[in-house]
């Protein structure tokens, strides 16, 4: 009896070993196997790293986002400068500076600011306390309906909000309204100028579209390449009452 339980458990565990065998070959074992614990002193494991840029993620998006939208439909930010979309940037040729949201909707604000130094207003004069203002922080919006909430998304910009109070119209002479006309063509409307909305606001400009706009990227394209072609773009004194460019200023109107 003891030599056949023997003789027994012996041709078991031989079976069993042609089993494990046999799956291993066929990577059925291969699995566990290279999920086993690594050992002490290797790196971190890639999971944890991105548990760690996960983490990272959410910390930032607490710290940065509100999730409250302005009025345009853009996500409004409570820092800038903070490794979010809102960034100060240099307004080229005036020595300003302004802080507005990375990427297409800087290209387009910062066009108009430039054209309206250029060839409206020069901004920056000595003393002048403040020539121009992009973003403030959702804390002082009290509207988000209202146009001036697009600022605490970086996708507005008001010009001398001393100078041209809200509701107040006539802050500009007619010539200078020509001029400003032919800039917002430049944006094919995408930008839209607060003096025409009721009430009006004449020193504020702001994406007239959301993020999610098919044709701000290929505006902002062009106005990029402008910038970079000499004879193109903000700079250049062209004449905004020449018929076609009076009848293209129209159709945004």
């Amino acid at each position: 009896m003891i030599r056949t339980e023997m003789s027994r458990r012996h041709a078991l565990t031989v079976a069993a070993g042609v089993t494990a065998a046999s799956l291993a070959s066929g990577g059925v074992l291969a699995a566990p196997a290279a999920a086993a614990p690594a050992v002490t002193g290797a790196p971190p494991h890639r999971n944890d790293r991105l548990k760690k840029a996960l983490s990272d993620l959410a910390d930032r998006r607490r710290r940065l986002l509100t999730g409250r939208p302005s009025g345009n439909g853009w996500e409004m930010q409570k820092a800038v400068d903070a490794e979010g979309e809102i960034v100060t940037h240099s307004v080229a040729g005036t020595g300003l500076r302004v802080s507005l949201r990375e990427g297409d909707a800087a290209t387009l604000l910062l066009h108009v600011v430039r054209r309206f130094h250029y060839e409206i207003d020069a901004l920056g004069l000595p003393g002048e306390p403040t020539p121009i203002q992009g973003w403030v922080a959702p804390g002082k919006v009290r509207d988000t309906a209202r146009p001036r909430s697009n600022q605490a998304s970086g996708t507005a910009v008001v010009i001398r909000p001393g100078t041209y109070p809200p509701g107040v119209r006539g802050g500009l002479t007619a010539a200078q309204q020509l001029v400003l006309r032919d800039v917002i063509a430049d944006t094919e409307g995408l930008v839209r100028w607060g003096g025409d909305d009721r009430p009006a606001d004449e020193g504020l400009f702001y994406l007239a579209v959301g993020p999610d706009d098919t044709n701000l990227p290929g505006v902002a394209a062009k106005l990029r390449a402008w910038r970079e072609t000499p004879g193109r773009g903000a700079g250049v004194i062209v004449d905004v009452a020449e018929p076609t460019r009076r009848r293209r200023a129209e159709r945004f109107r």
